[in-house]
């Protein structure tokens, strides 16, 4: 086995040889195969060239023959003509020596004139010779100096031509028409009506996405409404959960569809009338192009729950099998709907990627990129209509079967109406874009520096640059704005007086706040002081009630002794004991401060609002007095808290304001939010009947133009028929009097 092994392993590598020999020895043979066909061309071209050199040699041999009959026929008449020619010559040498004497006389007498004309000749050169030398120093040295003028002015202009050279390299802008590149960033000349017609296209073809996308979202919005309830609606059967994940895409389809259209209508506002728009500066298209591509992905990945869940409905136990074969056309028609979406995909890209730099496409492919357009959105009308058609038929048979409920009929009804008016969208886009494919396919003729772009260009002119529009926008901000009138500027003396009059208010603002605290530390010990004297008031208000209430009790008592004394001596004991009495009453001491009250009869309250120093003569003036500062401090702790529950009242009542202030805000904003959609949908609609306005119009005038142009077909017609029937008439007439005048000679 090993020597079969080893047999069958050499036999594999001499095989792998072979056959890598194989194509060496194959194109060996085809170079050699080659070179024989070569040399075999090259042996019939020498072959044919060897006979027709043959040819030649038997044509020349043939030609010298005839020649040398000729030179023997021409020899023998010379040496006819010789010997008549002898005889003639000897007369012409005499008459020619003759001549020749007279001629040699003639040639003697004009050398002798020669001669002598030379002789003055030379004398004349002499004399030219000596003036010569005489006027030629001043010229020489006359010429010797326009020289050294001839190189000053040389090396001057060589200096300037340099500093020229220099200036032009470092300050003048270089010619950028001989670069396609750099020649796109030129701002290019086109036609504005052109551009007028394409903005209106945008808009028409912004308002009809608009309506596509709305129209999906519907059906994609009734779609999830109808999945939840049907085959399973969550009450008696539970929803299952790969239902419940179609559901939840089919919520989130505006998440999808909404950027296609705001993308696509951001692009239609930031159009300007005076900017040149096509494919090469259109690249807003980019975003409307990645949105699109969102959608279909969204699209595509909605199929496979499609065809789940109608597999679920054929699973249904009262799912007929005309029914299932139904969902098998709507399923059939999702997918080619799905296939039209991805095409249009593409062709909306490929217009997309037009204005990026790194596109080589040329100009003669964007008309074929249109058509293709095209025919795309003629292929989605015709799918939307085959999707409307089977799910109508598909309805029409679940609605006879006993378990449709009420909620899925009108589900399914809106869901209908949903793909009609996805029917009637696609369908005014194809009939706009069919009606305005020759705008969209003729180039727009506009013209760059040292060029122009119109429809036997090819790509040989430079594609005007994406960000031509943006610079030009920028650069008339930029000349309005010079334009606008130069503001009222404040003379410089006044500006520094206006300065000197600011940090003069600015050093007097710092003193007035510096004189603002101290006036506010003033005031509080005021408050303060104010504080402690209306205390000592009421303190001394106290006392003077207490020596009252004394003396009218001193009153009383001596009243009763001048009563029931009957001397004078006992009035007058008693009135010293009256007067011993009074003086006995401690009086207050200046100099004892902070001191016991009952030993020295002074008490000094300190609080907040001040020092208080009072004197309290017995235990019933100080409870008096603690009594009057705690009803005084009550009063004021009362009065604060009265203040304080006012300030949290105005508190929670400007609270309550506020907050009902930010929910009115906050409804004015849903409001004004409502309104503005309430707006873009009226706009939308008004556009849309706008549009509508001017179709209807347009095709009563063609129908008018139509009927005019047929009236006058009719009117010539008519012409025509009555110059033939009066031909006719005068025929009649005419055959009418030949048959009397006939009639009249048969009866004669």
């Amino acid at each position: 086995m090993a020597d079969l092994q080893e047999k069958y392993q050499k036999l594999a590598g001499e095989y792998a040889k072979l056959k890598a020999q194989i194509p060496v020895l194959k194109k060996a043979y085809l170079d050699e195969q080659g070179e024989s066909n070569k040399l075999k061309e090259s042996l019939k071209e020498k072959s044919q060239t060897v006979r027709k050199y043959e040819q030649e040699v038997d044509s020349l041999t043939f030609r010298n023959q005839q020649l040398s009959k000729r030179v023997v026929f021409l020899q023998e008449e010379l040496e006819a003509t010789e010997t008549s020619s002898k005889k003639k010559n000897k007369a012409q040498l005499k008459a020619a020596e003759e001549s020749k004497g007279q001629h040699e006389e003639v040639i003697h007498a004009s050398q002798q004139r020669a001669k002598e004309q030379i002789d003055k000749l030379q004398e004349e050169k002499a004399m030219l010779e000596v003036h010569i030398l005489f006027f030629c120093a001043p010229k020489r040295r006359v010429s010797q100096g326009a020289e050294q003028n001839l190189n000053e002015v040389e090396k001057n202009l060589h200096s300037r031509l340099v500093v020229a050279t220099k200036t032009i390299q470092d300050k003048l802008p270089f010619i950028d028409t001989k670069i396609k590149e750099v020649n796109g960033y030129n701002l290019p000349t086109h036609d504005r009506r052109h551009q007028l017609r394409a903005k209106e296209l945008i808009t028409q073809g912004t308002n009809l996405v608009g309506e596509l996308v709305q129209g999906l979202s519907n059906f994609f919005t009734y779609t999830e409404q109808r999945s939840k309830i049907y085959p399973a609606d969550g009450v008696t059967e539970p929803i299952s959960p790969l239902n419940i994940n179609f559901c939840k895409h089919l919520h989130e389809n505006m998440i999808y569809l909404r950027p296609v259209e705001q993308s696509l209508r951001q692009f239609a506002n930031n159009l300007h009338d005076d900017s040149l728009t096509i494919l090469e500066t259109a690249s807003e298209l980019q975003d409307f192009a990645k949105h699109f591509n969102h959608m279909v992905v969204y699209m595509n990945k909605l199929l496979p729950y499609y065809i789940s869940s109608l597999e679920a409905e054929n699973a249904v136990s009262s799912c007929t099998a005309t029914l299932e074969s139904k969902n098998k056309d709507l399923l059939q028609s999702l997918k080619r709907l799905n296939d039209v979406f991805n095409k249009m995909d593409t062709y909306v890209s490929i217009l997309a990627t037009q204005s990026s730099q790194g596109v080589n496409h040329p100009r003669t492919s964007h008309p074929k990129f249109f058509t293709g357009l095209s025919k795309s959105i003629d292929d989605l009308h015709t799918a939307v209509k085959e999707v409307s058609k089977h799910y109508n038929s598909k309805v029409s048979l679940e609605h006879q079967l006993p378990t449709a409920t009420k909620e899925l009929k009108r589900t399914d009804e809106c869901v209908v109406a949903s793909l009609i008016s996805l029917v009637t969208n696609t369908g005014k886009m194809a009939a706009f874009l069919s009606g305005n494919l020759d705008f969209f396919t003729t180039p727009a003729g506009y013209r760059t520096r040292g060029g122009s772009a119109s429809a036997d260009d090819g790509g040989n002119v430079s594609r005007s640059h994406p960000v031509v529009n943006t610079f030009r926008q920028r650069a008339a901000q930029y000349l309005s704005s010079i334009s606008k009138p130069i503001p009222e500027s404040v003379p410089h003396c006044i500006a520094v007086q206006n300065r000197k009059t600011l940090y003069s208010s600015a050093e007097s603002k710092e003193g007035l706040a510096k004189q603002l605290s101290m006036f506010q530390q003033k005031l509080t010990k005021l408050e303060q002081e104010k504080e402690h004297y209306i205390l000592e008031l009421q303190l001394l208000k106290i006392k003077f009630e207490n020596e009252q209430g004394k003396t009218k009790q001193l009153e009383r008592d001596l009243e009763k002794a001048s009563v029931t004394s009957s001397s004078g001596v006992s009035s007058v004991e008693a009135a010293n004991s009256l007067e011993d009495h009074i003086e006995k009453l401690p009086a207050p001491s200046d100099s004892s401060r902070r001191s016991d009250s009952v030993n020295s009869g002074h008490y000094i309250d300190t609080s907040m609002l001040g020092q208080l120093e009072t004197s309290s003569v017995t235990k019933n003036d100080h409870d008096t007095r603690e009594q009057l500062i705690m009803a005084h401090y009550s009063s004021r702790i009362n009065d604060i808290t009265l203040k304080l529950q006012q300030a949290d009242s105005k508190t929670v009542n400007f609270h309550a304001e506020v907050r009902a202030l930010q929910k009115q805000l906050k409804i004015a904003e849903k409001e004004k939010d409502i309104g503005q959609d309430e707006l873009k949908l009226s706009n939308q609609s008004l556009a849309h009947l706008k549009d509508e306005l001017q179709t209807t119009s347009r095709s009563y005038e063609g129908q008018l133009s139509m009927m005019s142009e047929h009236l006058a077909g009719m009117n010539e017609k008519l012409a025509e028929q009555k110059d033939e029937i009066d031909e006719l008439k005068q025929q009649l007439t005419l055959r009418a009097a030949a048959s009397s005048k006939s009639s009249k000679k048969s009866k004669k």
